[in-house]
């Protein structure tokens, strides 16, 4: 039966009536489930992840790959550090406690924060001793095997304190105080025999160091491709891509002591203007060189490609 024009206008203002509620119903249902995840949430631990890059680049936190955590040193030439202060940037102080750390260690170190980026912090995260040295670039043997576990003991056992400032404002602090534990490069270290893997921990609190996207993308491909004992190179690459800048200047002394080099500067800026030239062949740099700044001191300078 047809509806009269009353009729179908109070029907239509009907189903507009319905759809409105119904709208009004879902936003409702909505909101309430907005707010019960966000209850859900910060009653659990929030899973925290460390910067993921694709396989051929390696992650470092600037403050560390600045500092002289890691150096271009000898086996027969490592200290042991007890509360040292690291030679960094003015904003940053780093005390390290442990064996001084080379750049063969820094490769160790690097790839396993890669592992580590694919589960949540503090999780465990399982490495195959084989596929490790694969991935680092060292041959496979019981030598390999051994220095692995040796260089795994030494940067399990090395212990951090950091505090970074902007100004008179303390951005980060970790293991600064009574109550705030160091932090280890690793953590939790373990080796079972049967399933030749090692099962590692990485310390949550090194999500800090990677915030505000504060840190180095390390070409890894180009990292394997050094000429044999070309570890101060290896450690400047470090340093370039800590900056974004095209025209980088450092001062000699001040990369002396990061680099841990303790011949006489002569030495040293002849390593050095091999090191520039190792950094242009893999076209990481460009036109290294040495020069006076305008404040007369010495400084080595390079275009970052």
């Amino acid at each position: 039966m047809a509806l009269a024009g009353t009729e179908v206008e109070t029907h239509v203002q009907g189903k507009k009536r319905d759809s409105l509620a119904f709208i009004h119903q879902m936003a409702a249902d909505a909101v309430v489930r907005i707010a019960a995840k966000k209850e859900q949430e910060a009653a659990s631990p929030k899973r925290l992840f460390l910067p993921g890059l694709d396989d051929f680049m390696r992650a470092m936190p600037n403050h560390i790959a600045r500092s002289s955590l890691f150096a271009p040193v000898g086996n027969g030439m490592k200290s042991l550090y007890k509360d040292a202060v690291l030679e960094s940037r003015a904003d940053a102080r780093i005390i390290f406690s442990g064996e001084q750390l080379d750049e063969s260690q820094a490769d160790v170190w690097m790839q396993a924060m890669h592992e580590a980026s694919k589960v949540p912090l503090g999780e465990p995260v399982t490495i195959t001793r084989k596929r490790f040295l694969e991935s680092i670039g060292r041959h496979v043997g019981n030598w390999e095997y051994d220095w692995l576990y040796r260089t795994m003991r030494a940067l399990s056992f090395a212990m951090l304190t950091i505090e970074v400032r902007s100004g008179d404002t303390v951005k980060l602090k970790i293991g600064t105080t009574p109550k705030s534990d160091a932090l280890h490069m690793i953590d939790g270290l373990a080796f079972d025999p049967e399933t030749d893997e090692y099962k590692l921990r990485i310390d949550p609190r090194w999500h800090a160091m990677y915030s505000n996207r504060e840190w180095a993308r390390i070409d890894w491909s180009k990292r394997m491709q050094f000429a044999q004992g070309q570890h101060m190179a290896k450690a400047l690459q470090r340093l370039v891509a800590t900056s974004n800048e095209t025209t980088q200047r450092h001062q000699l002394e001040w990369l002396k002591r990061k680099l841990a080099y303790t011949s006489p500067m002569r030495k040293f800026r002849r390593s050095l203007k091999a090191t520039m030239l190792e950094l242009e062949r893999l076209k990481i740099v460009a036109g290294g060189r040495i020069e006076r700044s305008t404040k007369g001191k010495e400084q080595a300078v390079w275009t970052k490609l």
